[in-house]
């Protein structure tokens, strides 16, 4: 009897051990990925606060430290005005793109109407052809309508939100995992299609809700096709991503890198604030919204 209580005690104690390295091996692993993953960005934050030179340079540790290329962000550029302009269209985009791809998701989720079926395959099959094929006629559609140059930005929010409802997939996968009786039930107490959508699943909702806010805000920071396409060379109506293009070309990389890097770190901070204060939610919503419906 004590030979097999002290072999249990043994196994038990190989186990914890055996756990406890596994674990102390995979933090390892991650602490070696985190490092390397964060390694470029740490070099961007450097490049951005050495002073004695705005070129690049064959090292890496600044000689000289301070925070004057953020400060000719805001002084001598148009960056001011681009950054303005990309806040203000991942503002309008999120709200607009949340409102239209949850209504869409919603209905395909519950309602049930001739040519449902046809209308979900043409929407995903349409999904497949790369916006940029319709360029020219956006940009000659926008240009009658006064939408380009200097008034790129309202001609993308509209471009961003026109055809968001075909991105239904996740949020629909999410809202059929709802039960379908409390629809049921409060229509039966007299609530109409949209109070049964705002009050009811809308409250149940709040993961896929984030996350498609999340998609909708961060779409046009990275945006730089279509961008500088219907911005045409006009400073006032550039994002983040092609203004900050223009520093890079053939004959300011000797003046402009440092301040470039400095842009970008500028640039991802509100992207990388809203991403970790939301991301419990993200998770929730892509897990959430990847049950087939």
């Amino acid at each position: 009897m004590k030979n097999n209580t002290s072999s249990i005690k043994k196994s038990g104690l190989g186990a914890k051990a055996s756990r406890r390295i596994s674990n102390t091996l995979i933090y390892i692993v991650l602490i070696v990925m985190t490092v390397v993953w964060l390694f470029p960005y740490f070099g961007i934050v450097l490049e951005s606060l050495r002073m004695e030179s705005t070129g690049r340079v064959d090292y890496m540790i600044p000689k000289e430290w301070g925070f004057g290329n953020y400060e000719y962000l805001f002084t001598n550029t148009n960056f001011p005005t681009w950054f303005i302009n990309t806040t203000i269209m991942g503002l309008a985009t999120a709200v607009l793109q949340t409102f239209f791809i949850l209504s869409m998701s919603y209905t395909l989720s519950r309602l049930r109407f001739k040519g449902r079926k046809f209308l979900m395959n043409f929407m995903l099959i349409l999904g497949m052809f790369p916006g940029f094929l319709t360029m020219i006629l956006i940009y000659k559609i926008f240009g009658d309508l006064g939408l380009t140059h200097a008034n790129a930005p309202f001609g993308l929010i509209i471009v961003y939100c026109a055809s968001s409802g075909m991105g239904y997939y996740v949020s629909k996968g999410f809202f059929d995992t709802i039960s379908k009786s409390l629809d049921e039930a409060a229509r039966i107490d007299g609530a109409t299609r949209w109070q049964v959508f705002y009050k009811v699943i809308m409250p149940l909702s709040k993961p896929i809700i984030i996350y498609t806010i999340l998609m909708g805000f961060m779409a046009p920071w990275g945006d730089f096709m279509l961008a500088r396409f219907l911005a045409a060379g006009d400073d006032l109506g550039k994002n983040v991503a092609v203004g900050m293009w223009g520093w890079l070309q053939a004959t300011n990389p000797s003046t402009m890198y440092t301040r470039f890097c400095a842009a970008g770190v500028t640039v991802s901070i509100p992207v990388t604030a809203v991403f970790l204060a939301l991301q419990k939610y993200y998770v929730e919503g892509v897990t959430g919204g990847a049950v087939k419906g």
